[in-house]
Parts: C-alpha cells; structure tokens; sequence
C-alpha cells in the first residue's frame, strides 16, 4: 500500500530510526497494519545482546508508534507526538530474521488527542502488545512554542 518512499514523506523519521518499512493496510483516519523487517545488520544488535541478538521492547513500541504516525497522514501540516503508553506487555523475544506485523487503530479521540490500540506479531503470534497516547499539533503551532 505505502512503500518506504512513501513512509517517509509522512513519518519525520530517518535512518537510523525509521522503524517501519511498509504500510500493509490503511483505513484513513482508523487503522492501519504494517512492516518492519528485522535484521541483524541494525546497530542495537551490537549491544541488545551481541550473544543473543533481540529487538529491544522500546523500539517496538517506537515501531507501533511511527505506524500510528501514518494514520496522520490526511489531517493536514501536523505530527503525532506519543504522549503515553499504557499496558505494555511483551510476549515473545523478536530476533533477527523475524517480519513484524504491527496493528494500529484509533478508539478513541477527545480534540487533538487520540488513544491507539497497538500489536505486533510475528508469524501470526502476539509477541507484543500496548495502548498509545497521541497528541496532534499543527506544525505552524509546534515552530512557535520552540520559538517562546
């Protein structure tokens, strides 16, 4: 649906930190499912563990997070920014090899903030799972308040 090109004319982030190479599915304003590929040459390898390489828990969440970024997509000049994360759990370890499948869906939106229900699996097994916090600001409004 969304190849990398087009990920990063939405999502702010760059390599080292773009952890989302494709967008799968997207239902504007709802949901989306996406890709992210995991493999043994990203450099946090190097240290988490160098014996036994897994994805850290916060670039998981960091993954959903991006993907939920997505979901901004047809609201104009704006940027999604997490502002919490709730119910966390981490299921399963995510090694090198491994296709995350990762799930966003809004369910519910007071204003400009927005909680995200989010899940990544891989080869169809939860391995994680989390309820986001979202706050959307026009990017005019952000450059103001970094100018106060």
């Amino acid at each position: 649906m969304f190849d990398i090109n087009e990920i990063k004319n939405i999502n702010k982030h760059r390599y080292p930190f773009l952890l989302l190479d494709r967008v799968l599915e997207y239902e504007e304003g709802k949901r989306a499912k996406g890709l992210k590929n995991v493999t043994i040459n990203e450099a946090f390898f190097n240290g988490h563990f160098p014996e036994q390489p897994i994805l850290p828990g916060v670039l998981i969440i960091e993954s959903m997070a991006q993907l939920a970024s997505i979901l901004t997509k047809d609201m104009g000049n704006v940027l999604g920014f997490l502002s919490s994360i709730y119910n966390a759990r981490f299921l399963k370890p995510v090694v090198p090899g491994d296709q995350l499948i990762i799930e966003v869906e809004i369910y519910q939106r007071v204003k400009n903030l927005y909680r995200i229900k989010a899940k990544a699996e891989v080869s169809e097994k939860k391995v994680a799972a989390a309820n986001l916090g979202f706050i959307i600001l026009n990017v005019n409004e952000i450059k103001g308040k970094m100018n106060e």
